[in-house]
């Protein structure tokens, strides 16, 4: 998602104090999770959503269907859709504004939310749900969305990044791919090839665009580059493997076109390129008008590496209907709801992640596909970076970058530049 439009934190936490001082998040402690005590068709809940896919919605609505048939007090379930770009501004915005909603998507702006105290604690009422199963949750995609052994909000989207491949593009070009062990120095030769023979993309970094470097996560530890310390309070933008993985981009965009450089769209979903890197959930997006793969991130020299992007779903503690939210939310996510949700957003049940489980609700992608992208890769993958205060580190941290994207730029000072930007909010 872009970033370098966010709020931060203080605005966060200060929209937070106004809205939702005098409400109460007392009600999920409670043992009925059928009804609550309110008047029929007197609860209307909210969540706001980033997809505008017609097929995901429609899922969702069919889901909030069936709850509301079984739940007289509600009188309608709305999931509001918001700009992908722009989400995290337009939440911050509504919550600041007194017109939270009931329930959200959340990406990184977690983190703030979780310690701006924004969001209903769930662990409790999802445990006490019948038929829940909360052990089924992997700890390692609950991490993120918790505090403690708190969660926060359910990880519903547990989503690796892999290579799509448009093995037409690569057929007209005369290029396959190796049988294993396929590095980005291969899809850079490969991708300029293509670019030559056919004038399309060679390989592009989806929602990149030159803006939102965060993206780049998906590219850096094949270096074993990370951008900042374990404990978030170091830089480490200019470490020499830092410095390593972004000559490889420079180089792709600015000396073997193997990458469309600034101001160049080729959206590989249209056809426009021949390799895309983007999360396994944007395979819906695969309209069957050219034939393709889906594979895991190439090989850096620091050898093998996956990368997880993760969606969670929580409860609003401003929220005038606290306990009926969290009633639909442990309904949207019980074992069947989250089977159905898994053919879009690769799930946190370790029951379901299997690459059969998958495909089952999946057409896209075959299971032998999704057992190689998603169940092998969850376990060992990093998450994009993430931090407290994303408004200003993203901004800063753009500044500071955008003197990359030029030919003759020098990548060591650079990235000597993106440190001294970011480091005193590191620090804080």
């Amino acid at each position: 998602m872009t970033t370098a439009t966010r709020l931060g934190a203080a605005m966060l936490a200060a929209a937070i104090g106004l809205t939702a001082a005098g409400c109460s998040a007392d009600s999920t402690g409670s043992d009925d999770t059928s009804s609550t005590p309110a008047a029929a068709g007197s609860v209307d809940l909210r969540m706001t959503v980033w997809t505008s896919n017609e097929d995901q919605l429609a899922l969702f609505d069919s889901i909030a269907e069936s709850y509301r048939a079984e739940h007289p007090e509600i009188g309608s379930i709305t999931f509001e859709s918001l700009p992908f770009a722009d989400y995290n501004t337009t939440l911050t915005t509504q919550i600041a504004g007194g017109n939270a909603p009931d329930l959200a998507w959340m990406g990184d702006l977690s983190e703030d939310l979780i310690s701006s105290d924004a969001l209903v604690p769930l662990t409790e009422k999802l445990q006490d749900t019948e038929g829940w199963n909360y052990d089924d949750l992997l700890d390692s995609v609950t991490a993120e969305f918790s505090d403690g052994d708190e969660l926060y909000a359910y990880p519903f989207s547990n989503s690796p990044f892999a290579l799509y491949v448009n093995t037409d593009l690569l057929a007209q070009a005369g290029q396959t791919l190796p049988a294993d062990g396929l590095t980005w120095e291969d899809v850079s030769t490969i991708g300029a090839a293509v670019n030559a023979a056919t004038g399309k993309g060679g390989f592009v970094l989806r929602d990149f665009d030159y803006a939102s470097w965060n993206v780049l996560g998906t590219v850096w530890p094949g270096w074993g580059a990370a951008a900042w310390s374990e404990d978030g309070t170091e830089c480490t933008f200019d470490s020499p493997e830092m410095t390593e993985a972004f000559r490889f981009l420079h180089d792709a965009a600015f000396v073997d076109g193997s990458m469309p450089g600034p101001g160049t769209t080729a959206d590989f979903f249209a056809g426009d390129s021949a390799f895309t890197v983007a999360q396994v959930s944007r395979a819906s997006l695969l309209d069957g008008s050219f034939a393709y793969d889906v594979v895991p991130l190439p090989e850096g020299p620091a050898g093998e590496y996956s990368v997880i992007g993760q969606a969670g779903v929580g409860v609003l503690s401003s929220s005038d209907h606290v306990e009926e939210a969290t009633d639909f939310l442990a309904y949207l996510t019980n074992p069947e709801n989250a089977a159905l949700l898994a053919q879009y957003f690769p799930p946190p049940r370790e029951s379901l992640l299997t690459g059969e489980a998958l495909a089952a609700n999946n057409p896209k992608l075959t299971a032998e596909q999704l057992q190689t992208v998603v169940v092998d890769r969850i376990p060992d993958a990093v998450t994009l970076p993430n931090h407290a205060n994303p408004a200003e580190i993203a901004q800063k941290g753009k500044t500071a970058l955008d003197a990359m994207w030029t030919a003759d730029a020098d990548v060591e000072a650079v990235l000597g530049s993106v440190c001294d930007a970011i480091q005193p909010l590191l620090s804080r």
